[in-house]
């Protein structure tokens, strides 16, 4: 019979990603870590991880392997630890994933109300616009735009789509003229995110519902958000974004439409966590904050600063 305990010990290797990180927190020997998840793997007649020096990955068994008892195994760590406590209490660490500009839109101070109302919650958080690898990062819940693809987390989406749209500051306008069809773009300068081969390439929707592109090299390249609307002010150029980004500086009038004819669907932002059963109150209660302060966003007229 299969030893429920080394099921657990192949869960907390995956979360912890590596054999050593689990070592030490249970404080056993990695040999032993890796023996018991190689007799699990014997028991099983498959294997569930491929190892190499650098890091641990599933084989498409482990994956399958992991996501069926994964739930199961959490479930009990947290009844078990509820039942030591005597508690319901939010605690612990809570390691969070999210876009470069995160903070432009939950505030810090929302933050700090949220970490006196929970004096046990510590939070980790890694800024990044890249695609962070949340079983290899330990991550508990992460934040990202666009479609989901991480099959292996649930996902659910915290803000609406919307729609991208051109904008640039009145004075690069009054300087350089507008723009009236998208290939007019190759003659002006450009704000956008640093592609390989340093162009760019904008697929965009027409007034007639027709799908367009265009690829050109942009004068200015950036890896946030924010670093591109920041260009655009100061004159840099025509830059494509979120309409949410810029609202509240067309409304002051700091930057103007550009080809308004022409739209692109963004994705509006998904939240990732791994099991959809006994989520650790400690991130149920700091995705329930991000919700609330971005649909606060989301109905407001003016975007934050």
């Amino acid at each position: 019979m299969v030893d429920l305990n080394d099921i657990a010990l192949f869960v907390q290797v995956v979360r912890n990603g590596s054999f050593a990180e689990t070592a030490r927190r249970l404080g056993v020997p990695p040999n032993t870590v890796s023996r018991r998840v190689q007799q699990l793997e014997a028991q099983l007649g498959m294997r569930l991880l491929q190892r190499s020096t650098r890091k641990l990955t599933f084989t498409s068994a482990g994956q399958e392997f992991h996501e069926r008892c994964a739930d199961a195994v959490e479930g009990l760590t947290e009844a078990a630890l509820e039942l030591m406590t005597g508690t319901q209490e939010a605690r612990g660490l809570v390691r969070v994933a999210a876009p470069a500009d995160f903070f432009d839109f939950v505030q810090m101070e929302s933050v700090a109300e949220f970490m006196a109302m929970y004096p046990q919650v510590r939070l980790d958080v890694v800024l990044s616009d890249a695609k962070t690898d949340l079983i290899a990062e330990r991550i508990d819940v992460a934040f990202r735009g666009g479609p989901m693809q991480d099959s292996g987390y649930v996902g659910r989406q915290v803000l609406c789509d919307g729609n991208d749209g051109f904008v640039a500051s009145p004075d690069y306008v009054a300087a350089r003229g507008t723009p009236s069809t998208l290939q007019d773009l190759m003659n002006h300068d450009c704000v956008s995110f640093a592609m390989p081969g340093n162009t760019t390439l904008w697929r965009i929707t027409g007034p007639e519902g027709v799908d367009e592109e265009v690829r050109l090299t942009p004068r200015f390249s950036g890896n946030t958000i924010q670093a591109l609307r920041k260009a655009a002010l100061a004159g840099l150029g025509i830059t494509l974004l979120p309409q949410l980004i810029v609202k509240r500086d067309l409304n002051a009038g700091l930057l103007v439409p550009v080809l308004p004819q022409y739209k692109r669907t963004s994705y509006g932002l998904h939240v990732l966590y791994p099991s959809r059963r006994h989520l650790p109150l400690a991130v149920s209660a700091f995705i329930d904050l991000v919700v609330q302060k971005l649909s606060e966003l989301q109905a407001s007229p003016t975007a934050t600063d």
